[in-house]
């Protein structure tokens, strides 16, 4: 869920310097229908993306440092869509339309980076209608947990895939609440396929994880053929 900073290290501290700004765990950064002047780039912390419809609050995505948010602040008119809130003490980069393009023209290489995070949060969004598509709850966590490590794998090749991801975060990203999460991530652990340390979720094998996603859809359609031979001879 973590992304490669916009920024490169070495300029952002220099950006820290004369745009950096603080605020306290549970302060709102910015709320849904505000005026967006500036897009964010987080340095510490962690913020919650939150997205209201009528009464029914959702939570979107959970920020770690490095990522860009608020980026409608760098279209003309473009009011927030959403509200941010810092989940612990956070330091992010606040960037106006102006000093964002002075950044662009100084450092193209931060383009591309941009470029990259709007990639991953459009497959992350595909991703994430699928998962709700899902009506299992086991499912839709298997399902997101084999979709992240696949991501992670083509990012860094290899055996294991180590996911920075705590349950609240997976819970935002399934569209169920944490206790729920927290039980299935538990029978997976017990059954091999995840270990956990500390914030950290390990899948060993994405191969196997994938093999379970087809499992429980087999079992999926099962369980459909049955309620549907159930209901017709009522």
């Amino acid at each position: 869920m973590n992304t490669k900073s916009s920024i490169p290290p070495e300029f952002q501290q220099r950006l820290l310097d004369r745009h950096g700004r603080q605020f306290s765990p549970g302060e709102v950064i910015f709320s849904d229908g505000d005026e967006a002047e500036e897009a964010f780039v987080l340095h510490q912390g962690r913020v919650r993306l939150i997205k209201r419809v009528g009464a029914a609050e959702r939570g979107l995505r959970i920020l770690r440092p490095g990522d860009l948010f608020g980026e409608s602040a760098l279209m003309n008119g473009a009011p927030r869509n959403q509200t941010a809130v810092a989940l612990e003490e956070v330091v992010a980069v606040a960037l106006d339309k102006d000093t964002f393009q002075q950044v662009l023209f100084s450092q193209p290489e931060v383009g591309a980076r941009v470029l990259q995070q709007v990639i991953r949060r459009l497959r992350s969004a595909e991703d994430q209608i699928e998962i709700l598509m899902v009506r299992d709850a086991e499912s839709k966590v298997v399902v997101a947990l084999m979709k992240l490590g696949q991501q992670a794998q083509l990012d860094r090749p290899g055996g294991k895939v180590e996911l920075l991801l705590s349950p609240m975060e997976l819970s935002t990203h399934v569209g169920l609440d944490v206790d729920a999460v927290k039980r299935v991530v538990q029978r997976l652990r017990d059954a091999g396929y995840l270990h956990i340390v500390e914030e950290s979720v390990e899948i060993p094998d994405v191969e196997a994880m994938t093999e379970l996603v087809s499992l429980l859809e087999v079992k999926d359609q099962l369980a459909g053929s049955s309620a549907k031979r159930k209901a017709g001879s009522s």
